[in-house]
């Protein structure tokens, strides 16, 4: 976003500071050219509170002229000649010449000279560019069609010159601290102090600037986390055959979705916007390893049925109530178990599933085995201990299974979670480190200028006095120790401390 501010006109028979014009066509032409009169422009001195921070390069807080933008003044169909006293001038002076005050208090003369002054305060860097006709008066209802050959050689070269000077010597807008300004930022900057100035209230930059960060970070978090659902939605297919498959596309999505909060975010110092990111992030996570857990149960469930759908028919046909027939339904049971193992993308709930179906079944399995006359008190004993250990070793390798995505899950987040300590730890440091060098700077300037008043006062005090000062002094060194901070002017490696009161 450039900080320029663009006024063009037309310029025909008579001109600004024209000596043939009155003063009353100057007058009007100005606050045309400035909407609802750029006089106006003079009362916001007093309901707006312009304020600067250290580092902004801006000394005195009252020049609202520091705000504004560069003015670039641009007057088409220029007829006049660009001279002053038969002396040729450049269109900076003819501007210049233009915004001249005349001596004088009288109405007419203040008329005349408010509207120049307002431009000399508010807009100090000017620039004047003048443009011939852009071509003949017959083709001037064609301009739109017209190619850049039919167009004045002077006149294309006058737009070179311009472009020239916007796209090279405009200043792009930045807010104090060096804030870049883009068109969104700047949308929500106006409406911020139009709200404030409409109101009568004191528009301040800082509180601006705050409202701005908020807006543009949940923004930021807005588009981070569409992004976010945006990849998810395209890469992931549930379910996933493992919780290991899905983590992996979540953490892909992640760093892409807080890619782009930071590239988004505005002035996170605190990175509170980004650990609220994180914070939904971390729940999206979780709602789509639930999400994928229930679809990899609806598909098992559906996957299961479709197998044991033909055993179950035969068992209420009664095809196995026979001698051996309980030896037959446990093969029969084992060879659906491999079918079954054998189909792909069942999800991480798929031996849950297997294991809810054939506990569900135990009642049917049991009343083959009673039907199966053929075998022996022994045989079934032994029949049912072997079933029964299957199932509590399938039940173990289950409780293995759902043990082993736990400890995965636990693992992961744990990463997830050091990871971000970590990175806030590099960070507080970093922090620590310049504060830490910034407050022994300010130690070290302290120092130096109250060097000379305490050598001063050595000089003054007795031996009693001396003592009694380095008793104060000891006192106050422990009370700073304790509260982590030096007295004032008192450097560990002074020799004069002593002497201070």
């Amino acid at each position: 976003m450039m900080k320029c501010l663009f006024v063009s006109c037309q310029m025909q028979n008579a001109g600004l500071g024209n000596m043939k014009s009155n003063i009353g066509l100057d007058a009007v032409l100005f606050l045309l050219l400035f909407l609802n009169h750029l006089s106006n422009v003079t009362e916001l001195t007093d309901i707006l509170r312009a304020r600067t921070l250290p580092d902004n390069g801006v000394k005195d807080a009252d020049d609202i002229g520091n705000f504004f933008p560069d003015l670039v003044w641009s007057i088409r169909d220029f007829y006049l000649s660009l001279e002053r006293d038969g002396q040729l001038m450049t269109a900076d002076e003819y501007l210049q010449n233009s915004l001249k005050m005349k001596k004088g208090s009288d109405q007419r003369t203040q008329s005349f000279n408010l509207p120049r002054l307002c431009i000399q305060k508010f807009f100090p860097t000017r620039k004047c560019f003048v443009f011939d006709s852009p071509t003949h008066q017959k083709k001037i209802s064609q301009l739109e069609t017209l190619k850049e050959d039919d167009l004045s050689f002077q006149f294309v070269q006058q737009m070179a010159e311009f472009s020239s000077h916007i796209f090279n010597k405009s200043k792009i807008k930045t807010l104090p601290g060096g804030i870049k300004v883009n068109g969104p930022c700047l949308e929500n900057l106006v409406r911020t102090y139009v709200n404030a100035i409409s109101s009568r209230d004191l528009p301040c930059m800082e509180n601006a600037v705050m409202t701005l960060a908020q807006r543009e970070n949940a923004a930021a978090i807005k588009r981070a986390l569409s992004h976010y659902d945006q990849l998810m939605g395209q890469k992931v297919q549930l379910p996933t055959e493992t919780l290991q498959e899905l983590v992996n596309l979540h953490r892909s999505s992640e760093g892409e979705a807080i890619e782009i909060f930071k590239k988004n975010s505005f002035k996170d110092e605190d990175q509170s916007f980004q650990k609220e990111l994180q914070t939904l992030l971390d729940a999206k996570q979780n709602d789509i390893c639930k999400k994928n857990e229930k679809a990899s149960s609806d598909c098992c469930s559906a996957l299961l049925q479709d197998i044991f759908g033909p055993l179950e028919e035969a068992v209420k046909q009664g095809l196995y109530s026979k001698p051996g027939g309980h030896n037959l339904y446990l093969q029969k049971t084992k060879e659906l178990m491999t079918k079954y193992h054998q189909q792909p993308r069942k999800g991480i709930q798929a031996e849950e599933a297997l294991q809810k179906y054939l506990k569900s079944k135990e009642s049917v399995r049991n009343a083959v085995l009673q039907t199966d006359h053929a075998l022996t008190a022994k045989e079934k004993e032994m029949e049912e201990a072997r079933v029964k250990a299957e199932a509590a070793k399938a039940e173990a390798e289950n409780a293995v299974v759902i043990h082993r995505q736990m400890q995965q899950m636990m693992e992961e987040k744990e990463r997830l979670h050091q990871q971000q300590i970590r990175q806030m730890e590099i960070e507080i440091a970093n922090i620590l480190a310049q504060q830490h060098r910034n407050l022994a700077h300010l130690l070290q300037v302290l120092n130096q200028l109250f060097q000379p008043r305490v050598v001063f006062l050595s000089f003054l005090y007795k031996d009693e006095s001396m003592k009694q000062c380095g008793e104060m002094k000891s006192t106050r060194v422990a009370r700073g120790r304790d509260c982590g901070i030096r007295p004032w002017g008192v450097h560990p490696s002074s020799t004069v401390t002593k002497y201070m009161v």
